[in-house]
Formats: C-alpha cells, sequence, structure tokens
C-alpha cells in the first residue's frame, strides 16, 4: 500500500455516520413494495444505510440473477421514504454508470469483482472523478495482496471514502460457516492500513440466521467500524439467499444485544494491571523464541546424522506421531486442536527448511 495512502474515516465522509455503522437491506431488491417496506423498518430499528442486490452474480445461470437496472430508482426511492442512504454491488463500468446516474448515494465491489484484477481496474477506470464513495469485499479466496490490490486500483482512481468489508472466505472444506472468517487476514489488513474503515458483513460468513449476532459481537470486539447486515421485510419468501436474511425486527434486536467496548481506558489500576500483563506476555514470548531456536538446532542435527546414514528428510511416521501427540497434549492444556495443527505444521516447515540446507551443504573443503 502506498505510504502516502490517506483514507477518510467514516466520520469525515459528510454522512454523519454514527458508530458503528450500520448498513442493512435486502440480498436483492425484487419489487418496489418489498424494499420499501423493508427500508422504513429498518430505519425505525436502527439502520443508517440501505443495501440491495440489484445485479446479482449467481454462481448457476439460470438463478435469479437481480432485478436489473430498474432496481436502481425502486432502492433510491426506498432510501427517501426511508430516510436513509442508499448502497448498491457495481460488478461492471456500465453498472457503475447506472448507479451513478440513479444518485445511489455509495457502491460497493463483491466478492467474485474483487478477486479479478481486470475487472477491478475497468472499474476504476470508470469512478475515475467522481468520488463516490465505495466499499471494496474481500476477494472469495484468502489472499490478502489480492485484497490490498483492489483497494490501491480504487484509491488510484482518486476515490478516498474507501472502506474495507470483511464477509468471510470460500473453502472446500467443511465447517459451520458458509464462508469462514479467517479472521487473521482482516486483522493483518488493518495492521498494514490502519487509516482504512473495516467493516463486517456477517450475512455471508454465516450463512445461517442463527449465527449472527455472534460474529457481528466479534467483530466489533475486534475494532470494526460498522457492519453489512442482509434483512428482508419476509425472509421466507426471499428470492435469493433467504436462509442469511434477517427481519428488520431481528436486526434491531441484534442491535441492542451488541455490546461496544472501548479502544482504550483512563483506569490508571486497569493500565497498570494490563501494562504487568502484558510485561508476562514480552517475556513467555522471548522463551517461545529462544526455545524454538533451541529446536532448530537439534533438527538441524538431525539433518546431519540423516545424512550421513543416507536417509530421508521427511519421515511421515515420525511427523504423525508428533502432530497425534502434540495435538493431544495440547487439547489437555486448554489449546485448540485446530491452533496446535496450525503451529506443529509451522513448525515442522521451518524444521524441514533446516534440514535440508545441511542436506545440501557442502562438505568439500571440510575435511582434514
Amino acid at each position: 500500500m502506498n505510504s502516502n495512502s490517506t483514507f477518510l474515516p467514516l466520520s469525515e465522509w459528510g454522512f454523519n455516520f454514527s458508530h458503528p455503522l450500520i448498513i442493512a437491506g435486502p440480498c436483492s431488491v425484487e419489487t418496489p413494495e418489498q424494499v420499501k417496506q423493508t427500508a422504513i423498518q429498518l430505519k425505525q430499528h436502527g439502520a443508517q444505510m440501505l443495501r440491495g442486490g440489484i445485479w446479482k452474480p449467481r454462481t448457476r445461470p439460470d438463478t435469479f440473477q437481480g432485478i436489473g437496472r430498474e432496481g436502481l430508482q425502486w432502492l433510491k426511492e426506498a432510501g427517501t421514504a426511508a430516510e436513509l442512504y442508499t448502497c448498491v454491488e457495481v460488478a461492471s463500468p456500465k453498472h457503475v454508470e447506472d448507479a451513478l446516474a440513479s444518485k445511489i448515494d455509495v457502491l460497493w465491489l463483491g466478492a467474485r469483482t474483487t478477486v479479478n484484477p481486470f475487472l477491478v481496474q475497468e472499474i476504476a477506470d470508470a469512478l475515475t472523478g467522481t468520488n463516490i464513495p465505495v466499499l471494496i469485499k474481500n476477494p472469495i479466496n484468502p489472499e490478502l495482496e489480492l485484497w490490498l490490490g483492489a483497494i490501491e486500483r480504487i484509491e488510484r482512481a482518486g476515490i478516498k471514502r474507501i472502506a474495507a468489508v470483511h464477509r468471510g472466505f470460500s473453502t472446500f472444506e467443511k465447517t459451520i460457516y458458509r464462508n469462514p472468517p479467517n479472521w487473521e487476514i482482516p486483522i493483518e489488513l488493518r495492521r498494514r492500513v490502519r487509516e482504512l474503515p473495516l467493516l463486517c458483513d456477517p450475512s455471508h460468513i454465516c450463512g445461517r440466521r442463527e449465527m449472527i449476532s455472534s460474529v457481528c459481537q466479534t467483530a466489533l470486539d475486534l475494532s470494526y467500524d460498522g457492519l453489512m447486515i442482509e434483512s428482508h421485510v419476509n425472509p421466507s419468501q426471499a428470492w435469493s439467499d433467504k436462509e442469511q436474511q434477517l427481519t428488520p425486527e431481528e436486526v434491531g434486536k441484534l442491535l441492542a444485544g451488541l455490546v461496544l467496548r472501548n479502544i482504550t481506558v483512563d483506569d490508571v489500576v486497569f493500565n497498570s494491571l494490563l501494562e504487568k500483563l502484558r510485561h508476562q506476555i514480552d517475556r513467555i514470548d522471548a522463551e517461545i523464541l529462544s526455545m524454538m531456536a533451541q529446536r532448530m538446532n537439534v533438527a538441524r542435527e538431525i539433518g546431519q546424522y540423516k545424512k550421513e546414514h543416507n536417509m530421508t528428510i521427511l519421515q511421515v511416521k515420525r511427523w504423525e506421531e508428533i502432530l497425534r501427540t502434540r495435538t493431544k497434549l495440547g487439547v489437555e492444556q486448554e489449546l485448540t486442536s485446530e491452533f496446535v495443527a496450525k503451529m506443529y505444521e509451522l513448525i515442522h516447515s521451518e524444521s524441514i527448511y533446516h534440514q535440508t540446507q545441511v542436506m545440501n551443504k557442502s562438505d568439500v573443503g571440510n575435511e582434514v
């Protein structure tokens, strides 16, 4: 990311947003009545912006592809009636043109668009000179650089009111989520671009309405700036993604139950205790790194013995034993099996690297 990047905080977007920003609305705009009723009720339950899908990038061609251009006016009229700003997904320069002509307030790039740099650049070119706010969802696949690349392309079009939207990532593994959140990726995005507003789309992460509240709370606990929640006046009759949409009333109950936490606290005693605990973490981390260095020294010794006895580096049976026993030990000490497995996969990879270095080291000139 360009060191001269200057993304505006949501408070400077000119919309009088309160914190957290709540964007809500139907997955798909279906009829004028549906989107208007949803919008009016959402306004009563805390929404600040109305989202609605006009063009839907569906996987299969025979599924509902969105109502199309005429829905833009329905969305705008619903926003006006409810006194809500409007937000719509665009996936081509023509979409941008139509949305601007309908005076939509905010645009967003979906996950299937963000993954394609050619398409993002075409949209960026269409946005040049407009200064309309743009939300950029993470790409489908868990790759931070693609997400950053899309943000950079829109920024270089002259757009300064940009926010990232975390909507989870596709996976072939069976999980409780529709799109697993992989929280470490948006956390790294925030570390790299601290001034960039970050929103969460729990609807697409969860895929099921009963999980949405928990993901919303996690996002706020991680200092996200807002939420984008799919809501329909009658979810059971929705034309798309009915399982993950909440009624406006359910959105209101969800928001009422969320806890907003402070980034900092002025309590002197609390800060003193927190600093003490952080020093303990620092000391433990130093010990962990020292022990890891010792472990790699032993791994290099093992590599040397394997070399001398013409033995392969990878010993699958031994690796399976390590993974099994360490996972069991970690779980007994209240660590998650997923964490232990990931940690040892990294340790094993580093051990393989060091043993490979030993194997590839020439013995010429070392003989006495």
